[in-house]
């Protein structure tokens, strides 16, 4: 019997290296969203530290539609929300939201943030997902709701009092907003709102036509030790990626 390789996340020999792996990522993600309908006009965002530079962080050109971006695409914001790399202008929400997060969370590679229609509608009730399937428990004990809303986030307060209130947990539900996850790596983050996303489409479905069963506490712990850690987020986007890389090579430009 053949020996078999369990994937496991990459190791770079330069900072360079690094960047091409994070960008190619970041604009795979957004094909993704795109793909999957997650986007809204010109909201949303998913930024990736960069490598080298850790003040800075590389994200969508605001105004471009998911579905065009490509690695070259991409721009760079310093910490005081200047574009040092790329011609685009950047998202001023995205600025003040992600570089809050990211000041705040040192581990945090990437965020992601859009307006999905069911992360959206869910964000409404004002309340936390339920463990009421296995997808779910990723995020058991492991997400905040920020329970307030003030309109669109442009300032750097808001920002930090969304930060705050993810505090060291995988992701955050926006209230009459939508939904915010980060990761340790780009692939992470971008599988968290997949899956998030989705995991708050089946609540209101199942709360449409019933009451859901719990996961009891002990199960649901357990379960999230199983499909939640930063592995299993990362390792669940590798076949995601390597389908729209083979859609849509024109990503890797």
């Amino acid at each position: 019997m053949a020996n078999l390789t369990f994937p496991s996340r990459p190791r770079f020999d330069s900072f360079e290296d690094e960047r091409l792996y994070r960008k190619q990522r970041l604009a795979a993600g957004f094909r993704l969203f795109a793909k999957m309908g997650f986007d809204e006009g010109v909201a949303g965002h998913i930024t990736a530290r960069d490598p080298e530079r850790k003040d800075c962080f590389w994200v969508n050109p605001f105004g471009m539609d998911f579905s065009m971006v490509r690695v070259s695409d991409l721009i760079l914001v310093n910490d005081e929300g200047e574009v040092v790399e790329g011609t685009w202008p950047v998202n001023a929400a995205a600025f003040a939201i992600h570089s809050q997060v990211h000041k705040a969370r040192p581990d945090v590679v990437a965020a992601a943030h859009a307006h999905s229609i069911h992360g959206k509608a869910f964000s409404t009730l004002g309340t936390l997902l339920d463990p009421i399937t296995q997808d779910a428990c990723a995020f058991y004990g492991d997400h905040s709701l920020f329970d307030d809303y003030c309109g669109v986030v442009l300032e750097a307060e808001e920002g930090r009092r969304i930060a705050s209130t993810l505090g060291s947990s995988k992701a955050v539900i926006l209230r009459n907003h939508g939904l915010l996850t980060v990761g340790q790596s780009v692939d992470e983050a971008v599988f968290w709102f997949i899956t998030m996303d989705r995991s708050a489409q089946t609540q209101l479905l199942a709360q449409a036509s019933g009451t859901p069963i719990l996961i009891d506490h002990e199960m649901a712990k357990l379960t999230s030790t199983q499909v939640g850690t930063n592995v299993a987020g990362w390792f669940s986007f590798q076949p995601l990626y390597e389908r729209i890389v083979r859609e849509q090579p024109d990503l890797l430009e």
